[in-house]
């Protein structure tokens, strides 16, 4: 439907742009009248939650943002870290959650997209991507629909723009039927001298359209995505966008020549919000007004208005100020490469925003106000309360240790993803040292001898029973997931998922998360330099689990330092880094075969985690371990487990322990399993005692079975068999799912 400029301001329309009656009666007193219709649709792409922050803002100051290689934190398209010898990495994790519900191809196609946009709009050449995706209960009559498309939308869009996916992660639960997580992360490599920010700067400059045409696609999408869902939520589905990673490609190739040309003065991707957030930022952020006028605009489709084209989500565009002498030069890269290339307006010294449409002037707002005066909230929350401790005592051990290991192997949370990965390129740029499935994704960098390792997690199940001690934990197992393939941890970036952040008990997951998060940043090095709230994740009042999901880059100096979890070598000794295992609290083995989720979770001890992973990236890098893996969801049982499977090598295990459920498959904590040659393993043991790090012996690499005391004994083709076999079978239907009438 066309809506013209007249359209008269209802409260109904007021609410239906997710404006409260508080928020427009500052929109009347900023501008000193009603605004049109244009102008409102332009304060609610840049007050909604996902364009203004304004329930998490107040929270997000308090995060660690610095460090020794912080290039450019947060507040740019993406954060930039130093990696050295004059390169650095920029890298951020964005969500699009909404929309890969409404329609899972597309929705997560262009969650790529923008990612990837994101970053080279800094100047950086992607060279990794990874996913974080949640889905709700296999059984729920949508799950493996959505599943089906979002990962073809990931691969498709990833494969065909030709960026490796390096790693990620999948998980299900109830709690995730009526809301689906789509994280995405890029992340690409640049000359720490030639980044390019948003900033605009000078008066009277060329502000320049680039890449694709406009249409009506994803229009209000911003304004979607920071709202409940409820049974309208196919009457949604125009707001989901439309990618084309060739033309993406394009747009990569064509902004980098440019940018090499020195012509760019500032340029900024154009996605939340479209034409009105890419303006008013690139203004903003520069002290300037901007003036556009829409009949330059191109668009793909005819009889646009005004509103619609300041709200268009359409993919592959940039906005740009340009340096006029070079106006000829820039149009004639963007022409080669078969893009639009459009100068649709100019900066200007009066500080407002102004949009011209057929001659008619159908905006002129206060530039800076739109984006700092967005409402800032501090909203109530109720401190979640905890769990009281539940010692091992307190669960009851299986009657039988193999079959509840096989249980939980190929249970959906720890089966192999292999059918995931497999439909992405892992090895597209020839860069790729590792495949997906173990701790980290690891890249070289061409022309170098330096790698980059990346790791995304959070367990959800954590943060709900204690989201400070998840936050914590979240932001720790990405450290030991970069530790254990040798690289130094730099630097996160975030994805905050929850609902809706009105309900104080909600508010209270979220505050308490980001306090995890900020002690263990800050503990670990690890400073937070970019990232995306996502809030209203909720359908009929039935909220997410908070999912703040962390991502995380590490540095390899060395390339050939590095190991995976299937190193080992037959005779190697086997060592656990850490103690015996205590705490089955919101444990997968708790879930899987006690039918249970109760309890705290394992505690995080950050100077422990800060410890031991320092110790074991030394001796990685000293040539120690031949193999590595850190110890998390399932305990020690299933770390051994997928050692096992991924060196086709027997272990044989002796713990002797008075809990052994505890101990197999409790999830303390700060741990690792690591082998060693036989001829290092007695200095491996002492370095580990000089360093005062806790260090046994329990095993060695032999035979063709996972062997741990008299309790385990499983061939490697039957773990092998019980990994894989979840997935595919489930992907096509011989595991059966309820009915939709159920």
């Amino acid at each position: 439907m066309t809506i013209n400029n007249n359209h008269p301001i209802t409260e109904e329309l007021i609410a239906s742009h997710g404006l409260k009656p508080d928020e427009y009666q500052r929109i009347l007193d900023l501008i000193g009248r009603e605004p049109s219709f244009t102008e409102l649709g332009i304060f609610s792409a840049m007050w909604n939650e996902h364009c203004s922050y304004k329930s998490s803002k107040k929270w997000l100051k308090t995060l660690p943002t610095t460090g020794s290689r912080v290039i450019q934190g947060p507040g740019e398209n993406a954060g930039v870290v130093d990696i050295d010898d004059g390169d650095c990495v920029v890298f951020k994790m964005e969500s699009h959650n909404h929309p890969s519900f409404i329609e899972p191809y597309q929705g997560a196609a262009t969650g790529v997209g923008g990612i990837l946009r994101d970053v080279f709009t800094m100047g950086a050449r992607p060279i990794a991507a990874m996913n974080a995706l949640r889905f709700g209960d296999p059984d729920h009559p949508k799950t493996r629909h959505l599943v089906s498309g979002v990962v073809a939308g990931v691969g498709g869009y990833g494969n065909a723009f030709g960026v490796p996916t390096v790693g990620g992660e999948v998980n299900f639960h109830a709690r995730y039927n009526g809301n689906i997580l789509v994280n995405a992360f890029a992340a690409g490599i640049a000359k720490s001298d030639a980044i390019f920010l948003s900033e605009a700067k000078g008066v009277g400059l060329p502000v320049v359209y680039l890449g694709a045409k406009t249409g009506r696609d994803g229009v209000g999408g911003a304004t979607m995505a920071s709202a409940e869902f409820d049974d309208s939520i196919d009457e949604k589905r125009p707001t989901v966008q439309v990618g084309d990673p060739f033309t993406e490609k394009c747009l990569l190739e064509a902004c980098l020549e440019l940018m090499a040309s020195g012509a760019v003065i500032a340029i900024q991707d154009m996605g939340a919000a479209g034409l009105t957030c890419s303006a008013v930022e690139m203004g903003a952020k520069g002290g300037l007004g901007v003036e556009l006028n829409l009949d330059l605009v191109p668009c793909r489709e005819e009889r646009m208005t005004a509103y619609e084209m300041m709200l268009s989500e359409s993919q592959e565009r940039m906005l740009m100020v340009l340096r006029p002498e070079q106006e000829d030069e820039a149009k004639a890269i963007f022409v080669k490469w078969g893009l639009d290339f459009a100068i649709v307006g100019k900066t200007t010294d009066d500080l407002r925003f102004r949009v011209v449409h057929q001659g008619e002037e159908v905006a002129n707002l206060p530039i800076k106000e739109l984006g700092d005066e967005a409402p800032e909230y501090d909203r109530p929350w109720i401190e979640p309360g905890k769990h009281s401790p539940m010692g091992p005592d307190q669960f009851e051990a299986p009657n039988d240790y193999n079959v509840a290991l096989l249980q939980m192997l190929g249970s959906p949370d720890l089966c192999s993803r292999r059918w995931v990965f497999e439909q992405y390129d892992t090895y597209i740029q020839g860069n790729s040292l590792q495949r997906p499935g173990g701790d980290a994704g690891v890249v070289r960098i061409e022309g170098t001898n330096k790698a980059l390792a990346f790791t995304s997690d959070v367990t959800p199940r954590y943060c709900e029973a204690d989201p400070q001690e998840g936050g914590r934990q979240a932001v720790a197992e990405c450290y030991r997931n970069l530790t254990a393939v040798g690289a130094e941890p730099l630097a996160s970036t975030d994805n905050l998922n929850f609902g809706n952040p009105e309900k104080p008990e909600i508010m209270g997951q979220m505050v308490f998360a980001i306090k995890g998060i900020g002690e263990a940043c800050e503990a670990l090095a690890m400073p937070i330099v970019s990232g995306n709230v996502s809030l209203y994740n909720e359908t009929h009042g039935q909220a997410i689990l908070p999912t703040p999901t962390i991502a995380a880059v590490g540095l390899i100096p060395d390339q050939t330092k590095t190991v995976t979890i299937g190193g080992a070598n037959a005779g190697d000794t086997v060592f656990l880094i850490g103690t015996e295992a205590e705490h089955l609290g919101q444990s997968i083995y708790q879930r899987e075969c006690l039918g249970r989720e109760e309890g705290p979770p394992p505690p995080v001890d950050l100077q422990m985690e800060k410890a031991r992973g320092d110790y074991v990236r030394a001796a990685i890098r000293s040539d120690y371990i031949t193999a590595c893996h850190d110890i998390s969801d399932g305990g020690l049982a299933i770390a051994l487990a997928d050692m096992v499977i991924a060196s086709n090598k027997g272990i044989d295990v002796q713990l002797n322990s008075a809990a052994p459920h505890a101990a197999l498959f409790g999830e303390d904590q700060a741990r690792y399993i690591c082998t060693v040659s036989a001829d290092n393993a007695g200095l491996f043991a002492a370095n580990a005692e000089g360093a005062g790090i806790s260090c046994f012996e329990i095993g060695s690499v032999s035979g063709e079975q996972l062997k741990i005391d008299d309790l385990v004994a499983i061939s490697i083709e039957q773990l092998r068999k019980t990994h894989e076999s979840w997935f595919p079978d489930y992907m096509n239907g011989t595991i059966a799912v309820a009915s939709a009438a159920e």
